[in-house]
């Protein structure tokens, strides 16, 4: 018989009945009944329970004392449980083995928190001993998921013809939004690599060099803040690049990989599909946001016409959202206080709203300060009919998006227009190529400058670059977004007048893609990808809502490991091969609040700019 195991603890069953095993696992849990001592032993595998009597003295007093997670080797017997003893939700529950001999192979010490029965501890402790965390059902179930997607995303991109190709880790700083993690040379003196935040420019190049369809479970480090959706440090993506594509070519493929993976994994939960393509301006006007919970079965409406000539002066010459709620009227003065409280704690001074009743006509906060013609437009506007409240937002166009697309989610949740149970995914469209920096008023790209302006070179320059559009687009499910993509701009002269536009002078351009710019000139495809985050992609999957849920060795929030000790300090011996020296801050930096950088603490702009690099936010999300 092998040193540690005949079988696993998951694989017993009713015809090993009889058998003489051998098996190795964690001590799970311990009951004694009458002096018969019950063990769960777990391993990898699964769980199975052991029975030792009384009379097995030696197996009895090791097994009666040992604490919970010591690893042993059991030798014993496989016997059936009594009909009235089969537990029918664990696969090895018809059986039991009879225990006559123990070894211990492990000794737990007394442990910081128990494993089973799973109770709360807080993040930082789990974090701390997350290999404990780990053995967790939860988290290893996690894990396991997270590990059979990657092995699905693998096989469908073969199948699909695309051809798995590996990108640099160590590679050049590029400016690309988000901070990089630099690598310092010891053979350069003062020189630095940079850790990837993504391949785009190398898997670009790989579409150059005539590999016509790449993908990489590929690693992508930022320096960024941690939140729900994003893990600081590192994060990975489903890398995409197609050769010889438009935007439609691209939706074709991921939305197939995208709907078989989640039918294959969403336990149950239904993908609709097609996805809806969702131009980014009316994403933000029907839903408030451009990654939208299409769940919600409510949307926004445009009422700042209503208003211009109304009497109700609070919203005259404001932008003013309007969310009707069907079926709602009925509901007691408690359901709208609370869903204005929501939208306090989401930003807003208060939420407005009125109820429109089987006559037509009126009633609420508001109502008395609307005329009769205002109350006819406003109900033709927003399509009410009988039993519909209105809720209504109003002041600069973004802000009043932001906090009345939050509160469409939660008027949705708490009026029974949510709809659960499903994934709904969406492609959001058509992004500007340019915006307007609020505080220097100077235009800069607005996503990604490496996506070709619809209209090409002559949309650069006849129109207003405000006007100009980009073949960019996201791929959002459930309201968080995967990824970001685009069809690349592989032309020089678009590229160089693009950056024009944004401030980038010639020289500005070469000296940072000058090896992008060289690959263009000697004959590059039209190409285009995207890049989905395999983070998010098992957070949804898995129903958690935090993304370090489902890595198995995460940063914390404050990017930093508990566990190894990273980042940690370098000696003078290392630092002077490196030829480097460490600049202490000479002052106390305020404390960061929890999620949030020192800089941001300081109050520096947290905004990214993704620019040449696919937006998964570690995720993605």
């Amino acid at each position: 018989m092998h040193r540690y195991r005949s079988h696993t603890c998951g694989e017993l069953r009713a015809a090993d009945v009889d058998t003489d095993v051998r098996l190795s696992g964690w001590l799970h849990n311990r009951r004694n009944l009458g002096g018969i001592l019950f063990i769960d032993l777990r391993d990898h595998y699964g769980l199975v329970q052991l029975v030792v009597r009384p009379d097995a003295t030696a197996a009895n007093d090791a097994l009666s004392s040992l604490p919970k997670e010591t690893v042993v080797r059991v030798d014993g017997r496989v016997i059936a449980r009594g009909a009235e003893n089969v537990n029918p939700d664990l696969p090895t529950g018809e059986i039991e083995v009879e225990v006559a001999e123990v070894e211990v192979l492990g000794a737990a010490e007394p442990l910081p928190f128990t494993v089973f029965p799973e109770d709360g501890v807080n993040e930082e402790r789990r974090l701390e001993y997350r290999f404990l965390d780990l053995r967790r059902e939860r988290m290893h179930r996690n894990i396991m998921l997270r590990s059979a997607v990657i092995a699905t995303l693998r096989q469908k991109m073969t199948g699909l013809g695309f051809t798995e190709l590996a990108t640099p880790i160590l590679s050049a700083t590029s400016p690309e939004g988000a901070r990089d993690f630099l690598v310092p040379s010891r053979l350069h003196a003062g020189r630095f690599y940079a850790l990837p935040q993504a391949p785009q420019q190398f898997k670009q190049l790989l579409m150059i060099a005539g590999f016509d369809r790449y993908f990489q479970i590929a690693p992508c480090f930022r320096d960024e803040d941690a939140r729900a959706d994003r893990s600081p440090g590192e994060f990975y993506q489903l890398d995409v690049e197609m050769s010889f594509v438009e935007q439609e070519d691209v939706f074709q493929v991921i939305e197939k990989v995208m709907t078989d993976l989640f039918e294959e994994f969403g336990g149950g939960r239904h993908v609709t599909s097609p996805f809806p393509r969702i131009p980014f301006r009316e994403a933000l006007l029907r839903y408030g946001s451009d990654k939208p919970d299409l769940r919600a079965r409510l949307e926004l409406v445009d009422v700042s016409h209503v208003f211009a000539d109304s009497g109700f002066k609070a919203f005259a010459g404001r932008h003013v959202r309007a969310l009707p709620v069907p079926d709602c009227a009925g509901q007691p003065r408690k359901f709208f206080d609370q869903l204005g409280e929501y939208a306090v704690e989401q930003g807003a001074k208060g939420l407005a709203w009125v109820r429109i009743g089987e006559d037509g006509t009126l009633t609420g906060p508001i109502a008395k300060f609307l005329t009769q013609e205002d109350t006819e437009r406003l109900v033709a506007e927003v399509g009410g009919k009988p039993g519909t409240a209105v809720f209504f937002g109003a002041g600069e166009f973004d802000e009043v998006s932001r906090i009345m697309g939050a509160v469409r989610v939660e008027a949705a949740r708490r009026a029974g227009h949510f709809e659960d149970g499903v994934f709904r995914f969406c492609w959001i469209v058509d992004f500007p190529m340019f915006e307007r920096n609020e505080d220097t008023g100077q235009v800069e790209f607005s996503h990604n400058p490496f996506s070709m302006p619809q209209g090409g070179l002559d949309a650069l320059l006849t129109q207003d670059p405000l006007d100009v559009l980009a073949w960019q687009y996201d791929i959002v499910c459930n309201g968080v977004e995967l990824s970001s993509g685009a069809i690349r701009n592989h032309e020089p002269d678009v590229m160089y007048k693009a950056f024009e536009i944004a401030g980038y002078g010639r020289e500005d351009v070469e000296r940072e893609f000058g090896g992008m710019l060289r690959a263009f000139r000697f004959g590059a495809p039209p190409h285009g990808g995207i890049a989905p985050g395999v983070d998010r992609i098992v957070m949804l999957l898995a129903d958690e809502p935090n993304i370090r849920e489902t890595i198995a060795f995460p940063l914390n929030g404050n990017a930093q490991d508990l566990l190894m000790g990273a980042p940690s300090e370098v000696d003078e011996a290392r630092l002077r091969e490196l030829h480097l020296s460490v600049r202490r801050p000479q002052t106390k930096v305020r404390q960061a609040a929890p999620g949030r950088s020192a800089g941001q603490a300081e109050g520096t702009d947290g905004a990214e700019r993704m620019e040449g690099a696919e937006r998964t936010d570690s995720s993605a999300p």
